[in-house]
Formats: structure tokens, C-alpha cells, sequence
């Protein structure tokens, strides 16, 4: 059977016992079920598992399931993703400005969650305070990873890369992020990939789906479609905090070196990289 096959089939068994936060819901499960009848595809059962993510084939199914979860709200998208998406369930945060909303979305559904930080070395000494924190406060089943050479050994050999244009940042990035992540999906085995991906983010964001499939695993962005008001509502109602340099202007937090506040900057694609590119490689190539 493949994977398409299995995503579409018996969808007449409603989400039940899931919270309704910030996020569009402009029908429910059963509502799917109902539009069976008329050709449109819906949602596969509670504990019905897909396959893997690798077959060309289901590209359009996808695209028709992507549809449909845009009626879910965000916490919904996540348990029906951990009911039914195959291997191990993984989320990834980067530990930024706004990142305790998926961190405790994910943790609120499935408490003992692998959550992998990719640090570079060159974090913020208030994003590992950040870190601790909330490692501390939501219990998180943190799992860090780095490159192999150190910073140092880095900067050694080839100098401060992400002073040398696009190539240097690209070539830096690579060895500090996407590597790093290549192996923590093999690692632990990855088939499904939680990430708190918003439309709003960023421009090159705009056309991230709330599923995909990437090759051997699915990578999900439940809060694909939330606001900043979205994102505030949220961490209001569940007295999380954004990241400590959030007051003071930083609006996207990677590292120390190619991070700037806005109020530094001309425009909010200037906070990063220089303004030279805006993704780090981890949703543009993974």
C-alpha cells in the first residue's frame, strides 16, 4: 500500500479530547468525513499510522491534505500528527524569540518529545540562560548537537567564514547547523520532524505547508499560519516568556555574529545575515 493510500483512507473517526487554541478551525474531523463523499480527500483515522515519507507518487495528496488540516487548529494539527505520522516524533528549536510556543504545544501533547537544539558555539549568553530555563520549567527531553570541529578549530583553519559573503555564511552554516541536524535525524532515527515554522517569520516562509514529505521523514509546521497576536495571546495565557532579548529589539536570535537588533538595521531582513540571506539551511534544505 502506499503512503498516499494509507493517508486517505477511513477518516470517519472525529479528534476528540484536544485543546482549541489561537489558529483557524473552520470545520471539524467529521466534516472531513463528510466531504468523502464529494471527491475531497480527508484525514486518515485516530491510530492509523502512514508510511514513510519517500514515495514521488504522493505529491498531489499531499498538496490535498495540506488543505484540509488548515480547518485544524494548531494543538489539534499536533495530535493528529503524533497519532498517525510514523518513527520517532521529533521537534527542533532554536531556542529564539518566540520558541516556548511549540516547545510547550509539543510537550502540553507528548511530554517526553526529543527536542533537538542545534548550538553553534556562538549562541547568546542569554539564549542558553533561556535554554535552562525552560529545560527546567517544561521538563524537556533536550538533545544538543554541534559540530564536529569546535568554534575554535573552526575559526583556526578557516577563518571568521561568515564575513565572506554568501559563500563563507553558506559554507559556515553548513558545518554548524545542517550537518549537525543530518546527523541527529539519522541518529535518532527521524520520521517525523515537529518545527515551529510561521508564514509570518519571513518572506522565504511564506509557502511553508503544514506537512511534507522530505525523502525519509515528514517535517510538520502546526503553527504554519499564527500572528505574532497569535504567538502573544498564547504565551499570555500560559505565562510563558519570550526570550530575554526580546525587549530590546531582537526580533530573530541566532547567533551572536550574525544577529542584529532592529533598531540597528533598516529593515527586518537585515536582523540576520546581514541581510545577505535570511534561512540558515535548515528549512530551506532539510
Amino acid at each position: 500500500m502506499t503512503v498516499s493510500k494509507v493517508l486517505f483512507e477511513n477518516a470517519q473517526v472525529p479528534i476528540e479530547g484536544v485543546l482549541t487554541e489561537s489558529g483557524a478551525r473552520a470545520s471539524s474531523v467529521s466534516d472531513q468525513a463528510a466531504g468523502e463523499a464529494s471527491g475531497r480527500a480527508s484525514l486518515p483515522a485516530t491510530g492509523q499510522k502512514t508510511g514513510r515519507a519517500d514515495e514521488p507518487e504522493q505529491a498531489q495528496d499531499v498538496a490535498q491534505w495540506n488543505r484540509r488540516l488548515a480547518s485544524l487548529s494548531a494543538p489539534e494539527r499536533v495530535s493528529w500528527a503524533i497519532q498517525r505520522l510514523p518513527g520517532a516524533q521529533v521537534l527542533t528549536s532554536s531556542f529564539g524569540a518566540q520558541a516556548a510556543v511549540s516547545l510547550h504545544l509539543l510537550t502540553q501533547a507528548q511530554p517526553d518529545i526529543p527536542v533537538i537544539l542545534i548550538d553553534t558555539g556562538y549562541l547568546f549568553p542569554e539564549t542558553y540562560e533561556f535554554v535552562e530555563r525552560l529545560h527546567a520549567r517544561l521538563e524537556l527531553n533536550l538533545h544538543v548537537y554541534r559540530s564536529i570541529k569546535s568554534p575554535a578549530w573552526q575559526e583556526a583553519r578557516y577563518g571568521q567564514r561568515w564575513l565572506s559573503g554568501v559563500e563563507g555564511l553558506e559554507a559556515y552554516n553548513y558545518d554548524n547547523k545542517v550537518e549537525p541536524m543530518q546527523r541527529a535525524l539519522r541518529e535518532l532515527n527521524v520520521g517525523t520532524w515537529f518545527t515551529g515554522v510561521r508564514w509570518t517569520q519571513a518572506e522565504s516562509r511564506q509557502s511553508t505547508p503544514f506537512i511534507a514529505a522530505k525523502g525519509d521523514y515528514w517535517k510538520v509546521a502546526p503553527l504554519a499560519d499564527w500572528t505574532d497576536r497569535d504567538v502573544f495571546q498564547y504565551l499570555t495565557r500560559h505565562r510563558l516568556p519570550y526570550h530575554p532579548l526580546w525587549e530590546k529589539g531582537y526580533v530573530s536570535i541566532g547567533d551572536m555574529h550574525t544577529t542584529r537588533a532592529l533598531h540597528e538595521v533598516s529593515s527586518v531582513d537585515e536582523t540576520r545575515f546581514f541581510g545577505l540571506k535570511r534561512e540558515c539551511g535548515l528549512h530551506d534544505r532539510l
